[in-house]
Parts: structure tokens; C-alpha cells; sequence
């Protein structure tokens, strides 16, 4: 009896193991062929302008500088988000809460999404949008499943952009795979 359970938990040990390897190559994978040549490839004119504009009494009013069309904009000074319409409208903007490693000023585009699994710091996370990585540390938005929108960073290097739940919910409905990410000062 002792074996056959020691060969069970062995069993599910290995289990997970790969399932967390899985993960892992999911969200380190390249981006796909009709994206290639520009995701991570570094900063574009438009977003690699010095720290954009604010209006401090509208922190959700788009900054400048952050490029046209349909995409998601992210300022890592401001640790706030935007997501942007094809007409340049706003349809949504909040706060986040970054994890220890900030991706570079740039534009990217979502390569991966994942609807549930646990984040680098152990809490179990949902609508992961993924757009890069910084020193094999995966980058990516996503909402923890609770009460609370932060994340634990003490000895951990997270890349993890934490967002309340609703905010995870626009965020999984607008950023699709494809959709640019811009990354501000």
C-alpha cells in the first residue's frame, strides 16, 4: 500500500511538473509569423517619445505620444492603463499594480493569453494577456482570483501587471492576440 501511494503522489508530482513546464514554453513562445519584425523588436517612434503628457485633474484622459488605431497603452510610471478603440477613443482606463520587472518603452503586441493558472508569486490568476518578456521573466496582464488586485514581489521576480477583476474582464474581452500593447514612461 505505502508504495502505491508514494507512486501516486510521484505520479502527480511529475504531472504537474509538466504542466508547469507547459506553461511555461506557452508563455515564453515567439510570436506568431504575421507578427514577427516588431513585437519586442524595441520602441517605435511614437511611444519612445519622453514621458508623455498628463492631465492631472483626467488621469484617465489618453496620454500623447502613444500611438493611433486599436491597441492597449501602458505607462509604467503612471501604473495605469488604457484601452484604445480604432478611432482613437478611450473605452476604458484604470490603475494596475506592476509586478518587480517593467517591460522597456515600446510597442508589442498580445502573443499569448491564458483563462486561469497560478502566477510566479504562487496566487492563482485569471485573464493573463501576455505581450513580452524582460530576462526570461514573462510580462503580461492579469486579474487575482479574490479580493485583492496586488501581488506579492518580496524575492520574486514577477512580471505580472495585476488588475482587479473587472478590469482583468475588459482587459481579457479587448486584448486579443495581435493587438498592440504600447508601453509608456
Amino acid at each position: 500500500m505505502a508504495g502505491t501511494s508514494s507512486g501516486i503522489v510521484a505520479g502527480l508530482t511529475a504531472a504537474a511538473l509538466g504542466a508547469v513546464g507547459f506553461l511555461a514554453y506557452q508563455a515564453q513562445a515567439t510570436v506568431p509569423a504575421s507578427l514577427a519584425g516588431g513585437a519586442g523588436a524595441g520602441a517605435s517612434p511614437s511611444a519612445s517619445a519622453s514621458k508623455a503628457p498628463r492631465d492631472l485633474r483626467n488621469p484617465g484622459a489618453l496620454p500623447g505620444d502613444s500611438g493611433t488605431g486599436e491597441r492597449v497603452v501602458y505607462s509604467v510610471d503612471d501604473d495605469r492603463v488604457w484601452l484604445v478603440d480604432e478611432r482613437n477613443v478611450v473605452q476604458r482606463s484604470f490603475g494596475v499594480h506592476p509586478g518587480a520587472v517593467d517591460p522597456p518603452v515600446g510597442r508589442y503586441w498580445v502573443t499569448s493569453r491564458s483563462n486561469a493558472v497560478t502566477g510566479t508569486d504562487g496566487v492563482p490568476i485569471e485573464h493573463v494577456v501576455r505581450f513580452t518578456s524582460v530576462d526570461g521573466v514573462v510580462i503580461g496582464f492579469s486579474a487575482a482570483v479574490g479580493s485583492g488586485a496586488g501581488m506579492t514581489t518580496e524575492g520574486v521576480k514577477t512580471g505580472g501587471i495585476r488588475e482587479w477583476r473587472e478590469d482583468g474582464d475588459a482587459m481579457w474581452r479587448f486584448a486579443t492576440i495581435g493587438v498592440p500593447v504600447v508601453v509608456i514612461r
